[in-house]
């Protein structure tokens, strides 16, 4: 009698073992569905701080099992990236007038475990007295940076993406050379958000390129230079 009951002892510590070990597994947090400020539009809700200066509140959902939230902000034409870390589903932040941005939050679980990503949302912080805005910079696609690609019947394939708040993009200008991208290869009719052409390359190259966006204002956006290899 003695030895079953400390049998079910055993039995009943083990099944208690491994029940509280399962309770201490931490989940990862779940991921965050970005709010405002709004996608591919002008950030008319900023507050202004001084002339150069606005403040934007971010808004986004809370995530299941999250500790703590990063809020990375983009600056598009610079290609500079800041962190604002926040302990809720919302954080102001004092950004530069008239530039347009690209954001993202990132939310934190306890450790040991992953943390998750929301999509990534554009907008542009309104200037003062603004009526147009430049296109936003646009994104390459093909070929990624320092990529190879090979030449087919002479030609190489390019593409791109972008858009505009006002929707009034008219063309492109495409440099493509094997220095600096400082060379015209074509200009492009604006046809719809992604664009692909075919450009003449040969192999054995190293190539750089960018595209500028220009809207029917004559304002311009850049990509930034891309480099690849052909083969």
């Amino acid at each position: 009698m003695r030895r079953t009951f400390y049998n079910s002892l055993n039995i009943m510590a083990l099944a208690l073992l491994v029940s509280c070990s399962g309770d201490s597994t931490p989940s990862d947090p779940s991921i965050p569905t970005l709010l405002a400020p709004a996608n591919n539009e002008p950030c008319l809700d900023g507050s202004s701080v001084n002339d150069s200066q606005s403040s934007v509140n971010f808004s986004w959902t809370a995530a299941t099992d999250a500790v703590t939230y990063d809020v990375e902000v983009e600056q598009l034409l610079l290609n500079t990236k800041s962190t604002y870390p926040a302990t809720t589903n919302s954080l102001d932040v004092t950004l530069n007038k008239a530039v347009p941005y690209r954001w993202k939050v990132i939310a934190n679980g306890e450790p040991d475990t992953t943390p998750s990503e929301s999509d990534s949302w554009k907008f542009y912080l309104a200037g003062n007295g603004a009526v147009n805005y430049a296109p936003f910079p646009p994104e390459l696609l093909t070929p990624r940076s320092a990529s190879t690609i090979s030449v087919a019947d002479g030609v190489i394939p390019l593409s791109w993406t972008c858009s505009d708040i006002e929707g009034d993009i008219t063309s492109f200008e495409v440099y493509l050379d094997t220095t600096d991208a400082s060379s015209v290869a074509t200009v492009v009719t604006y046809l719809g958000a992604t664009t692909e052409i075919e450009l003449e390359a040969e192999p054995g190259n190293t190539y750089y390129w960018k595209v500028i966006a220009i809207d029917a204002d004559e304002n311009k956006a850049s990509s930034g230079v891309y480099s690849f290899i052909t083969q």
